[in-house]
């Protein structure tokens, strides 16, 4: 396949559910699909790097999670974990040409969202490549303490320690911290990513769902079982200086998949962005490697 068949269209999807779903799509519709699931502040935009890497042997699907990016939805529309990923479940399901088979690359929100797609339809998935994409405890970083009395009780008081979150110099933060090379790091993705987080209603959204993140934990054993069952390839690229998903979470995938591949890179929380042709190679490597 040549460069120009890797040129990344830009389209929406209209659901029969209100949701119109913004996504980005690369490559021939007829190689492996891949689908790429951003997390928290981003969206798509995260992948634009990495997605003309992997578009030259396969297919590649990006879509932006409702709240993020460019997907709009209807105002009745209840943001918890279930529903982001129902939605996004659906949004496959009606593609033109829906994938019968993918790979999933989970990263942040996305590992919840891509994890709840696997035990929907174990069958689909081919591979899992989880780039600081929490499924144990262990990988809940320091980041979080704040959050456990806002979960216990939210109230106004509760509330107050997470709202900075959804504000620049934390955003800015996620992509800097941890990053040994600041050059790295295009201003351009914290400013679109704040920009999009300063719409009117967006900060709300965003607290309902650090709020609905909770109901992600009892699902780590299921998500665990799943791989203990299927033994799906995993690939694990970790940003050993992240604060929010920290190596230990990394290195338990192990115990469920003993031939995983874990791996901790010297980076920050946004691999993707700041490390996009290294993390684009070893991926094509890991699918070369298992015939994906």
């Amino acid at each position: 396949m040549t460069f120009l068949n890797a040129i990344t269209r830009y389209l929406t999807l209209s659901l029969s559910t209100g949701e119109n779903i913004f996504y980005r799509e690369a490559g021939d519709v007829n190689a492996p699909t891949v689908l790429l699931l951003h997390g928290f502040p981003s969206s798509s935009n995260q992948f634009r790097y990495l997605i003309p890497i992997l578009a030259t042997k396969y297919h590649v699907l990006a879509p932006d999670l409702p709240s993020y990016g460019f997907t709009t939805v209807t105002d009745s529309y209840n943001y918890t974990f279930d529903n982001l990923a129902t939605t996004i479940s659906t949004w496959l399901t009606n593609l033109p040409t829906p994938p019968q088979k993918y790979s999933i690359y989970i990263f942040d929100y996305g590992a919840p969202v891509g994890l709840r797609l696997a035990l929907e339809h174990p069958e689909r998935i081919s591979s899992i490549i989880t780039q600081n994409g929490n499924a144990y405890v262990e990988g809940l970083g320091p980041f979080w303490e704040s959050f456990k009395p806002f979960w216990a009780n939210r109230t106004t008081e509760t509330e107050a320690p997470i709202r900075p979150n959804v504000e620049l110099p934390v955003t800015k933060f996620q992509y800097e911290d941890g990053t040994p090379d600041l050059q790295r790091v295009d201003p351009a993705s914290y400013t679109f990513d704040q920009a999009l987080l300063d719409r009117p209603g967006i900060k709300d959204i965003q607290i309902d769902l650090f709020y609905d993140y909770q109901n992600n934990l009892p699902l780590y054993p299921k998500f665990q079982q799943f791989f203990r069952e299927k033994q799906v390839p995993l690939l694990a690229v970790w940003g050993k200086n992240d604060v929010i998903f920290v190596p230990p979470g990394a290195e338990a995938f192990k115990r469920d998949l003993p031939n995983a591949e874990v791996e901790l890179w010297d980076a920050g929380h946004f691999v993707s962005d700041t490390y996009a042709p290294e993390l684009g190679e070893r991926i094509l490597k890991f699918f070369k490697d298992h015939s994906i």
